[in-house]
């Protein structure tokens, strides 16, 4: 559980297409910057949509979609440390072995959950 930031650190949780952020991970990053109506990057979090504009849980492939454009937006940012929850394993209801693969090609200003990182210790 992130209780806190440090300037440099982003806040980065799960999203929906209709950036309404109600529950879980999302409902938590409105009190660092989180703005309705969009995902991406808002103040200190970042939201990656694992859920359509009908708040219906997306396929492994749009996710996967949304996971390489953020993979790509923190690789531009190594000033900022990316801290993200377990996306896509709650609300959205997918395995932590589903989704944490798709951050193996994170840079080094991507920081897992610990349950990820045995995940991606495997071969």
């Amino acid at each position: 559980m992130i209780a806190s930031l440090k300037p440099n650190e982003i806040f980065v949780y799960g999203s929906n297409l209709a950036g309404r952020h109600g529950a879980g991970a999302a409902k938590q990053a409105l009190q660092w910057g989180a703005a309705y109506g969009r995902d991406g990057l808002s103040g200190q979090t970042y939201g990656i949509s694992t859920k359509d504009e009908n708040i219906k849980t997306l396929p492994l492939s749009r996710i996967r979609d949304h996971v390489a454009e953020f993979l790509y937006e923190a690789e531009e940012r190594p000033h900022l440390r990316f801290l993200v929850t377990r996306i896509g394993c709650g609300l959205a209801g997918y395995k932590d072995e589903q989704i944490a693969p798709m951050f193996r090609s994170r840079s080094e200003n991507v920081v897992l959950p610990d349950e990820w990182l045995e995940i991606l210790k495997k071969p």
